[in-house]
């Protein structure tokens, strides 16, 4: 019976929270420079929707709203949707298996991984492309999964990782490889403009296609985090403990790195380092909903979404027509909140 009103409840939040998501998503479409009704989004959007495309009057919309909320707006909203949730997501499972507030998708390098990779793109000015993804994706791409096996191989000791070498040696790799990345942008001071703006983070121009490129592997790889939620749980009582339960900790820690490094690195690898949704996200959740992995994996998807929606459209329009680039707004976000987790743990110790 408890087991039932326990199940429910989890269906009634992540439904509250589906809802609320689908509304931000057409009212984020809405906000911007060209004066548009949230009415005439619904109808936008909904004329693309099978089932009730037929029965949308789209008469009194003109063309170039339809443009706007379709090949600029609705793309870039949908974006942040998957990266918000991506990194939520990966966020949480960090903490949950480090068992550690402050750990979030860049705690292992990966954004400096990434970074370096999509700077020795720009500077050294290749344009490929590969499946649509441009060079400086790729390069990001690559930079980011050589860090995360990196800081795997240096952490591993008698076929096991302990979890504050990994963070020790994410965190030493992630400073290397800023350090080199800052010594390139001395010596190619051209290009030192474009890598600032990639490092900070941004969803403009992006349109439909990295998108497209980027959700089926994403969003697969946030559905299978989601059957360790359990495994995650048994972990928060101990290694040791969770080990004699029947639990192989250090199996589900090396599938739960490469799915949430996988799926990081594949976002940053479109929108840029984009920091402390991972870490703000998983907190925030776990007030309202629990410690339970269960439903906090899925609500933080949710919430992260919602979040990065959000601080998107701050960014896009807060002193319009100039474009802050997002991850400045996550920044001033994470800042203070971090060092509140600081003051926390200071508290406690």
């Amino acid at each position: 019976m408890k087991a039932n009103k326990m199940k429910n409840r989890y269906a009634t939040i992540i439904l509250i929270l589906s809802i609320m998501l689908i509304l931000f998503v057409v009212l984020f479409s809405t906000i911007g420079t060209a004066n548009i009704k949230v009415s005439d989004t619904f109808k936008i959007i909904g004329s693309k929707l099978p089932y009730i495309s037929s029965k949308i009057d789209m008469n009194e919309i003109s063309d170039s709203h339809k443009i706007i909320i379709l090949k600029i707006r609705l793309p870039r909203v949908l974006l942040g949707v998957l990266v918000g949730a991506s990194l939520a997501s990966a966020g949480t499972a960090f903490q949950g298996m480090f068992k550690n507030p402050m750990a979030d998708p860049y705690v292992i390098g990966i954004s400096s991984g990434a970074a370096l990779g999509a700077s020795i793109a720009i500077i050294s000015q290749i344009d490929m492309k590969f499946l649509g993804i441009s060079s400086i994706s790729i390069f990001a791409f690559i930079g980011s999964l050589i860090t995360v096996f990196t800081v795997y191989s240096i952490s591993k000791i008698k076929g096991k990782v302990p979890t504050t070498t990994l963070l020790l040696s994410g965190i030493a790799l992630g400073q290397f490889f800023t350090a080199i990345m800052s010594f390139l942008m001395v010596v190619y001071t051209k290009d030192m403009e474009k890598i600032i703006f990639w490092t900070l983070g941004s969803f403009s121009g992006k349109g439909w296609e990295p998108l497209l490129h980027i959700f089926v592997p994403t969003i697969v790889s946030i559905i299978v985090l989601n059957f360790f939620a359990r495994d995650l749980n048994i972990i928060l009582i101990g290694e040791e403990s969770a080990q004699s339960l029947g639990v192989d900790v250090e199996k589900v820690k090396l599938y739960i790195l490469i799915l949430s490094s996988f799926m990081t690195s594949m976002v940053v690898s479109v929108s840029g380092i984009i920091g402390f949704v991972g870490l703000i996200i998983p907190h925030i959740v776990r007030l309202i909903v629990g410690p339970d992995h269960r439903i906090l994996l899925p609500a933080s998807a949710l919430v992260g979404g919602i979040f990065m929606t959000f601080t998107d459209t701050l960014a896009r329009t807060i002193i319009s027509p100039v474009e802050i680039p997002v991850g400045i707004i996550t920044a001033l976000f994470g800042g203070p909140f971090f060092i509140y987790l600081l003051r926390k743990k200071k508290r406690e110790i």
